[in-house]
């Protein structure tokens, strides 16, 4: 098969419900479209994901969050995706994977990825012998900040829907201490790990405080990996948020991946929203790849996980990613600074299949 990338995080059906950005719309379209509204482009960024521009740049898989954040987190007076109690959040969950079955239903060129044999079909779809119009995304949908599960035992209940992936925090949640909220696991986030276990569930230790995540390297027996997390050498203010070096060996050590951003804030110290993105570079998301693979020995525990249109866009992007597309060009990058075809090609995406994979029933 030819190389693709896996991109384990993007917000699509929040920023549908939120944003009103339909996914199957390219991203320039919805940019051009946003661009009269400069508050809306101030609060929310360019857009920078859409269906075309996933196919466009060899996307073949993709993380689909289910996001929902608690109402005192508020940051903008039209920010529509909030709860208050365990069941609004589970509401608005439900949405959501509502929106990615309704994603597959009416694009044919997306498939929901529930099982190893939904995904086998996908990539055969970006075989030697298939042409552009062949090419399939898929999706697997992640939950970020598990409070839409109203109690562990309702997990059975999400996995019936889909669900195949699940990081307990976002900032803290029921189940475990988050970003801006240190804490560890909660006993309730404990009876979740156990619960996901027992499916066999991908464990997202993303936005997990560093307590919370370290216990949960030790408890959970299940695949894991960072979805989208950078290491804390690039912005040492964020323990909260990036991921140590004590961390990393520690995914590394079961077999898991981080997930690089290619995002200002969380690339470049002291760096704030709103400052000049030419701050980084591509150099500087090769960087991160690059430290990620010396602090493990190897270029197997590291992949991508944009979170573009996570409530940033392409102004707070390093210089050369406009959209999701421009991902692709970490491939050349990485073979001019000596990366071997194999190494790059699973930075690219086979990491990130190999964990998700592993979390998939055969069918």
């Amino acid at each position: 098969m030819n190389p693709i990338l896996v991109d384990a995080h993007q917000d699509i059906a929040w920023n549908y419900f939120n944003n009103g950005r339909d996914f199957l719309q390219s991203a320039w379209l919805k940019r051009r479209r946003e661009v009269v509204d400069p508050i809306f482009v101030q609060r929310y960024g360019h857009c920078m994901s859409g269906l075309p521009e996933m196919i466009l740049g060899r996307v073949a898989v993709v993380c689909g969050a289910i996001f929902v954040s608690p109402v005192w987190t508020k940051m903008y007076p039209d920010e529509k995706i909030l709860y208050e109690t365990p069941e609004e959040a589970y509401r608005q969950g439900i949405r959501q994977i509502e929106y990615y079955e309704r994603l597959a239903d009416e694009s044919e060129r997306i498939r929901l990825i529930r099982t190893q044999r939904d995904l086998d079909a996908v990539l055969a779809t970006w075989g030697e012998d298939a042409g552009l119009a062949d090419h399939r995304l898929g999706i697997i949908v992640l939950m970020e900040g598990a409070d839409p599960i109203l109690e562990p035992e309702q997990i059975e209940e999400w996995y019936e829907r889909g669900l195949r992936v699940v990081g307990p925090a976002w900032t803290a949640t029921r189940y475990s201490g988050g970003t801006k909220a240190p804490g560890p696991l909660t006993d309730l986030g404990r009876e979740l790990l156990d619960a996901m276990a027992d499916l066999n569930m991908v464990l997202d230790l993303a936005h997990m405080a560093p307590q919370a995540a370290r216990e949960a390297l030790d408890r959970y027996e299940g695949p894991l990996f960072a979805s989208h997390a950078n290491p804390l050498r690039f912005r040492p203010d964020r323990p909260d948020r990036n991921l140590s070096d004590d961390l990393i060996r520690g995914i590394a050590e079961r077999d898991g991946a981080v997930g690089i951003m290619p995002y200002n804030l969380f690339l470049v110290k002291d760096w704030r929203l709103g400052d000049r993105r030419d701050a980084a570079g591509m150099d500087t998301v090769i960087a991160a790849i690059d430290h990620v693979c010396q602090v493990t020995g190897s270029a197997r525990h590291v992949g991508i996980g944009s979170d573009f249109d996570g409530s940033f866009g392409s102004e707070s992007a390093p210089v050369g990613f406009e959209t999701v597309a421009d991902l692709w060009e970490i491939g050349p990058a990485l073979a001019a600074r000596g990366y071997e075809p194999d190494d790059i090609a699973a930075i690219l995406g086979g990491n990130m299949l190999r964990v998700l994979r592993a979390g998939l029933p055969e069918k």
